[in-house]
């Protein structure tokens, strides 16, 4: 039996001109952190909208616990829980008025809601703090809060769309337990996200998109392994950068080349002795340097190989 929760095939939706997602496809079994991962713009928050059931797609199928989200958007809602990048709450109420309502519209009442209540309270880190006014809350608090919103109905799938944007240091950690803890509770997870370091720490697998298609799926590990080489970043101020980015191509321990305006970047395993080659060609030159930069081989260095762009870009 196909214990996969999600299944995406082909899924694509436009506007117009537009295509702001273009025909992906994945799975996801049950018990996983998946993350989408990629700049602003690239159709994570499109993606996740269709997923839970808020956007019609274009086209393609969406299936969650065997049912075809099309044909039973209600009965699949029920197994579905979303914390969108917008605050839902009100905030002239406290946080638990605020889970009360919530809870209320998804079914809860009496003793139920309550125990339920304190549950997600206590989830999210925000117990001691429930009875103060949402409008006093930091930033941070009030995307745990939404968070704990997301959790009221006991989904079995949870989409979290960047809940980390915005928000404090504690916040953030807090946010990070408790995803991590829902998922050691069994719960499943759909995770977008453009930092790059929380991709790493939290998800199993990560699909890359980029303009709108997956460009890369698989473990953190294995991407950075086996696409994840250093990169050098070099931008020089004069005009001799056409023949700078030709004598560094042609050096037998570097990868690719791309260049955008005055800045090469430089895609090596051997970060170190390309850096002095790189060094020696510019000074032979006369290049004037305006920044060197390097990076280790990480899920940000993928991500600026396969598209020379950065994932806050």
């Amino acid at each position: 039996m196909n214990d996969d929760i999600l299944i995406v095939k082909n899924l694509a939706k436009s506007y117009r001109e537009n295509q702001a997602v273009r025909g992906i496809s994945f799975s996801l079994p049950r018990g996983e952190i998946f993350g989408l991962l990629g700049p602003n713009g690239a159709g994570k928050s499109t993606t996740i909208s269709m997923l839970a059931g808020l956007l019609s797609p274009t086209s393609g199928q969406i299936t969650i616990k065997g049912l075809d989200l099309s044909e039973n958007l209600l009965k699949v809602k029920q197994y579905v829980g979303l914390v969108p990048q917008e605050i839902a709450l009100y905030p002239t109420i406290s946080a638990r008025d605020n889970l009360i309502f919530w809870g209320q519209v998804y079914g809860l009442h009496g003793a139920a809601l309550k125990r339920r209540v304190d549950e997600v309270l206590d989830i999210v880190q925000l117990a001691d703090r429930a009875h103060e006014r949402v409008e006093v809350y930091s930033g941070g608090m009030k995307r745990r809060i939404n968070l704990a919103v997301g959790l009221l109905h006991r989904p079995e799938i949870l989409f979290l769309d960047e809940p980390t944007v915005g928000v404090d240091p504690q916040s953030r950690n807090a946010i990070f337990e408790s995803v991590e803890k829902l998922n050691r509770e069994g719960l499943t997870i759909i995770y977008t996200t453009h930092y790059m370091e929380e991709a790493e720490r939290l998800c199993h697998r990560v699909a890359i998109i980029d303009q709108g298609q997956i460009i890369a799926l698989d473990t953190p590990a294995n991407l950075i392994q086996h696409q994840g080489k250093s990169l050098i970043r070099l931008s020089i101020l004069d005009g001799v950068i056409d023949a700078v980015e030709e004598k560094i191509g042609h050096l037998p321990l570097v990868g690719d080349v791309n260049r955008r305006d005055h800045t090469l970047d430089i895609q090596t395993h051997e970060s170190q002795q390309v850096l002095m080659e790189v060094l020696q060609i510019t000074h032979a030159l006369s290049a004037q340097v305006t920044s060197l930069e390097i990076m280790d081989a990480s899920l940000e260095t993928v991500f600026l190989n396969l598209t020379g762009k950065r994932l806050r870009e």
